[in-house]
């Protein structure tokens, strides 16, 4: 039997999330998120994606590249269970996989050429910026929606979801952010927060903390039971609006 084969990749996803800390865990919490998947050359042929403009959601099946370097674990700490508990690799959803493939179902906006470059235009995704895609195919409600699916140790009413405030500076300078490129980065700020980004280690502590979405340092402060966007949040340049 064969043990191995060759992969191609299709697609490198452009995303608001230019490093990890800050993605959502799941997609689909931070309606916001935007990004493309830009199709490599050979793959980037219209007749490969017609008829997909009729479908709202979509698999991706992706690389996490960033753990390649890691290496894949046996067992691993969900942030579910607190980062103290282990399981099984398999009974997570770690990037430190032996193959270290990923799925994520994300919202299609559309099909475009950007630059001469064919590509897909998604939104309320969970993909960190340079993530190689392997394959994606349309999400069928039908068949892929299991309402009576069990979640394991997983309860989606533990949810965190906590009050997220501006400074005054803060909702000014997103004002003009938004302003000039057309991104809802409030939103976007609001929502990603909402669901508190900080490892299940440091829930604990009430301290600042620092992010970047698009091109814009985002800093913070945890409260008991709200999240404080304070005055740093800054920009140095600004890239096109995907």
């Amino acid at each position: 039997m064969q043990n191995s084969v060759q992969i191609e990749i299709i697609g490198i996803v452009r995303s608001c999330y230019p490093e990890k800390f800050g993605i959502p865990r799941q997609p689909g919490l931070v309606k916001s998120s935007a990004g493309r998947l830009e199709l490599c050359p050979g793959y980037d042929r219209e007749e490969m994606v017609r008829g997909l403009e009729g479908f709202s959601h979509l698999w991706i099946q992706f690389l996490f590249h960033e753990a390649v370097e890691e290496g894949w674990r046996p067992t691993v700490r969900p942030p579910w269970l607190g980062g103290q508990k282990r399981v099984g690799v398999f009974a997570s959803r770690s990037p430190h996989r032996p193959n270290f493939m990923g799925m994520s179902v994300v919202r299609l906006r559309g099909i475009s050429v950007v630059d001469g470059r064919l590509g897909l235009n998604l939104a309320e995704l969970d993909l960190l910026d340079g993530t190689p895609v392997l394959d994606f195919k349309p999400y069928l409600p039908y068949s892929d929606s299991l309402p009576e699916a069990t979640s394991g140790f997983v309860r989606s009413d533990e949810a965190p979801q906590r009050l997220v405030e501006f400074t005054a500076r803060a909702q000014q300078f997103c004002a003009d952010y938004e302003q000039r490129t057309a991104r809802p980065l409030a939103t976007l700020i609001r929502e990603t927060l909402a669901q508190d980004p900080r490892p299940a280690s440091q829930r604990h502590h009430s301290r600042s903390y620092g992010m970047t979405l698009w091109d814009v340092n985002i800093r913070w402060q945890v409260g008991a039971d709200e999240v404080f966007v304070v005055d740093e949040i800054s920009g140095d340049h600004v890239r096109p609006p995907l």
